[in-house]
């Protein structure tokens, strides 16, 4: 078997929710052996969101959301409301090369695993702290969720259509985070592997954000204009639109670039009448008329379907693509193709569609090969297993629900 790019590298995953379970599990598609801790204290929020009822009871096992973001791990539980808990912790942490987290800044140092208590237990740990504005400066100490980072970064402020209100998203802000933070982690591993020496990251899920609306900020900072939101408009592109087909709730994706690209897309539409008119002719007054340009190629492309236009444009060098549903992007014969999904057996929820991965390696192959993990599933494995604790004690802290 080839062998994986962090085989060998020992997560401990203490995140909750979206944002750091899903940087675990990017590093976990890398090969990283990946524990979740998680306690029956405070079961985890996505194990409950979408989590069937049976006979009465939540069967927090079987949430599909929460095996969406927990592929590839396996779950010790752990309560932290015991000093032996925590101890227990130290102990596990002690084995593994990286812990990530996302709790509130201050919990895991009142828990007694901080970054200071950690490396006294590992000294060259690498320990990723999630939280919604870092744990320093003014905001350090507020509660952090996605729209909240979505407000602060200034996404919200400029996502959404002109006469519509910001649009804040969802989970889809912590993932961004999480993509950052498993960037930083893996720097974090080639600096351990070139000085021996750990690191605590103080991650700041909002700055993430921040960090995409560069473009807004250098035209802030340069021109002194605050853009707002405009839809699928672009600043130049005329037409730049998602267009209504034929079909129910049909669309397509066009974006015009270049002149030329125009003259080629005006051959596709067959050179109807309304496009020779000269305000068409340059970039610049297409992009003044757009709205009435929007108007006329919406009348063409009524009458095809999206991917009849799809394949008609893009036949002539045009950027276009039909507005997918779910549906259809897992079904697609080029998503298909690129392995872009995998299937997955579950022992609770069966056969599952789940995104696959999305880097393709040729010396070190990067893979989806295990369903999220059942809650607790591998306490003997790992307590007994890697740490050595016997049976007897074992049993007897199942007992006294400090393996809870």
């Amino acid at each position: 078997m080839t062998k994986r790019a962090l085989e060998g590298v020992r997560i401990a995953d203490f995140g909750w929710v979206y944002a750091s379970p899903y940087t675990a599990m990017l590093l976990s598609l890398l090969g990283a052996d990946v524990v979740k801790v998680e306690s029956y204290k405070r079961v985890d929020q996505t194990r409950e969101s979408s989590a069937p009822v049976v006979n009465g009871v939540k069967d927090i096992d079987a949430s599909p959301v929460y095996n969406s973001i927990n592929l590839n791990k396996r779950s010790v539980t752990i309560n932290f409301k015991t000093p032996e808990g925590v101890e227990l912790a130290k102990q596990f942490i002690a084995s593994c090369d990286v812990v990530v987290e996302n709790m509130r800044p201050g919990v895991m140092d009142r828990l007694g695993l901080g970054y200071e208590d950690l490396v006294k237990v590992k000294p060259d740990i690498i320990m990723l702290s999630a939280s919604g504005f870092g744990s320093g400066g003014p905001y350090g100490h507020f509660a952090g969720y996605a729209p909240i980072f979505a407000s602060f970064g200034g996404m919200g402020y400029i996502t959404g259509y002109k006469d519509g209100q910001p649009n804040t998203g969802f989970g889809d802000m912590d993932l961004r985070a999480g993509n950052v933070a498993a960037a930083s982690v893996l720097m974090a591993l080639i600096n351990l592997k070139k000085t021996g020496k750990g690191m605590h990251i103080d991650l700041s899920s909002s700055e993430c954000v921040a960090d995409l609306v560069g473009s807004e900020l250098l035209e802030y900072s340069l021109n002194k204009r605050s853009p707002s939101r405009c839809g699928n408009e672009d600043a130049i592109m005329a037409p730049h639109q998602v267009y209504r087909c034929k079909g129910e709730d049909s669309w397509v994706s066009i974006a015009v670039a270049t002149d030329e690209e125009w003259k080629a897309m005006r051959g596709a539409m067959g050179d109807p009448d309304w496009a020779k008119d000269p305000v068409y002719d340059d970039a610049f007054s297409r992009w003044q008329h757009r709205y009435e340009l929007d108007r006329h190629v919406t009348e063409w492309t009524k009458g095809h379907t999206d991917y009849e236009v799809t394949r008609m444009l893009q036949a002539v060098g045009v950027a276009a693509f039909p507005s997918m549903t779910v549906e259809e992007l897992i079904n697609d014969e080029h998503t298909v193709a690129r392995g872009n999904m995998a299937q997955l057996d579950h022992p609770l929820i069966g056969k599952r569609t789940v995104v696959g991965v999305p880097w393709k390696f040729s010396e070190t192959p990067a893979g989806v090969y295990h369903h999220a993990p059942l809650m607790g599933a591998a306490n003997e494995e790992i307590f007994c297993g890697r740490l050595g604790m016997s049976k007897e004690q074992f049993d007897e802290y199942v007992e006294k629900q400090i393996i809870y």
